[in-house]
């Protein structure tokens, strides 16, 4: 079962429909047992980064979020859900995140003739290719909204990176965690076809 975790914060909605269009079942919870029972587990996001964990950590999600990925199973972080895997994040201040990932969030410091929120559709640099992009072409069109973006410390798990004003990463993978800047249920064939391969994961 691919099971969508509700922490109040995210188009939880739209990525459940996503999966269902590419025939996929996939449960939204927010309750820590069912997201302990996951065998698929997705962390979606919209919204702010110190928001987004205080509920995280009111509803005693922490915990299972961490067993689920320390056991191996496929694990899937879009949008702030990749931002909540890393150590820290300036947005508004400095939070702690997962700490799944070591590295930062930092917002977008960009010529005026870059609009910040980076919204709407640009290109993925493949870098590394997991089993997410199964049959994804080099230079795909994603959609994005996003005012911050993570800067790895370690860059070997870069997946993809994305020019926007200067080049950052789009999508991280290592092991049975992936997560992407973008959001693959507004990206049309090529982000159903992204979440088929997540649904289709050992």
């Amino acid at each position: 079962m691919i099971t969508i975790v509700d922490y109040g914060m995210g188009n939880l909605r739209s990525v459940q429909k996503g999966f269902e269009k590419v025939g996929c079942t996939a449960a939204i919870t927010s309750d820590p047992s069912e997201i302990r029972k996951a065998t698929k587990l997705v962390l979606p996001g919209v919204g702010a980064f110190e928001d987004a964990m205080e509920e995280l950590r009111r509803l005693h999600m922490v915990g299972p979020i961490l067993e689920v990925i320390e056991q191996g199973k496929p694990f899937l972080g879009i949008c702030l859900g990749l931002q909540l895997l890393f150590d820290t994040s300036y947005e508004n201040g400095t939070h702690q995140g997962l700490g799944v990932l070591p590295g930062e969030v930092v917002k977008f410091q960009l010529p005026a003739d870059y609009s910040v929120p980076h919204m709407g559709w640009n290109q993925l640099a493949i870098r590394r290719r997991p089993p997410l992009l199964d049959a994804i072409a080099d230079e795909t069109y994603v959609y994005f909204v996003h005012s911050y973006y993570v800067v790895p410390q370690d860059a070997a798990v870069v997946a993809t990176e994305t020019d926007y004003g200067l080049s950052f990463c789009s999508m991280v993978w290592r092991d049975n965690v992936v997560a992407c800047q973008f959001h693959p249920e507004k990206s049309q064939a090529d982000g159903l076809k992204m979440l088929r391969n997540f649904a289709e994961l050992a």
